[in-house]
């Protein structure tokens, strides 16, 4: 018992909370969103924080999962009815981001985790075969391609002198990605692991063909300034992707389609966290990553971009949900 987080005190302390936050879901459910009053409606957003640290605690306690798929329940009903009505603003947006995402990419560490895995294990593969079967290359990138390496020309030059054009192209076509990556988890993951496969294996082809060519600086200083947060969000698309597939797969103790509703909301939660980074990402793509900076001024921003997404992912966020867990 020593080792046990959550303890007899620590339930009988926070089980009211959760039943006054099912009395009002309870109460709209009976008559709508207009049954409760404006001090109702902010208690319900105060519960609806707190019961989401008590979850997170819960999650880490293996003899608590009973009561933690009640309280995530609870949550999935609370988060429809607060968000469903609530208008979108900037601020709001900003308030999202900072302090709730990183708390759902936090709740599914485990299944970015699993799409990392896959996108380097992708790229290993991708970059062996091209290593040890050069020809392999010139099937996987085209002759195109393959005409440019061979001139020690970078394929991205054009890109800087319709920068506009190119950067609204990017973002359109990253956010495509992503959103197949993700949305293939309807398909039981098949197609989200065929994207990850995708883009795992040409980001190796790629990588090896440079390094054959004796382009890998030219390559990786392009890479650098976008792929930062691109390659990322493509993951994180993946991660969702997973997400929603688990829920259809692996049901537990719901029903079907409950499973699938719950998980699909927050595989969604997970993705919109993806659309600032793709945007930031496109307009480098476009404008800076092509562009005739020095080297190590691009590596510079890559690396300073990545270290403020793992500060943002991992350090954001905690101490909201600190300040939130005590009534």
């Amino acid at each position: 018992m020593a080792n046990t987080i959550v303890s007899n005190l620590w339930l009988q302390k926070r089980r009211p909370y959760w039943s006054r936050l099912e009395a009002l879901l309870a109460a709209v459910n009976s008559g709508g969103i207009k049954q409760l009053s404006r001090a109702e409606m902010r208690e319900m957003t105060l519960l609806y924080r707190q019961v989401a640290s008590d979850l997170s605690v819960l999650r880490r306690d293996g003899t608590a999962q009973t009561y933690a798929t009640h309280v995530n329940q609870l949550l999935a009903r609370a988060h429809h009815i607060i968000y469903a009505g609530r208008k979108t603003s900037a601020i709001h947006l900003l308030r999202y981001l900072r302090d709730e995402y990183p708390e759902i990419f936090r709740r599914n560490l485990a299944y970015v985790g699993f799409s990392v895995g896959i996108t380097l294990a992708c790229c290993a593969l991708g970059a062996i075969i091209t290593s040890t079967h050069i020809d392999f290359m010139r099937h996987f990138l085209g002759p195109q391609m393959i005409a440019t390496m061979e001139r020690h020309e970078m394929w991205t030059h054009s890109v800087v002198s319709v920068a506009p054009t190119a950067t609204s192209a990017i973002m359109t076509n990253n956010l495509s990605v992503s959103f197949v990556t993700f949305a293939g988890g309807i398909t039981f993951g098949l197609l989200t692991l065929f994207s990850l496969y995708n883009n795992g294996m040409m980001l190796g082809v790629i990588g090896a063909a440079c390094h054959h060519y004796g382009m890998s600086v030219a390559l990786w200083s392009f890479v650098a300034p976008h792929g930062s947060l691109e390659l990322p969000a493509i993951i994180f698309a993946g991660a969702a992707g997973l997400r929603l597939a688990h829920g259809m797969v692996f049901p537990g103790a719901l029903r079907w389609k409950d499973a699938v509703a719950q998980s699909g909301m927050e595989a969604a939660r997970l993705v919109s966290g993806t659309i600032p980074m793709l945007v930031v990402a496109g307009c480098l793509e476009g404008f800076f990553s092509p562009s005739s900076a020095p080297v190590w001024l691009k590596f510079t921003v890559g690396g300073m971009l990545f270290a403020f997404l793992n500060a943002w992912l991992f350090g954001a966020g905690k101490q909201s949900a600190d300040s939130s867990s005590t009534v």
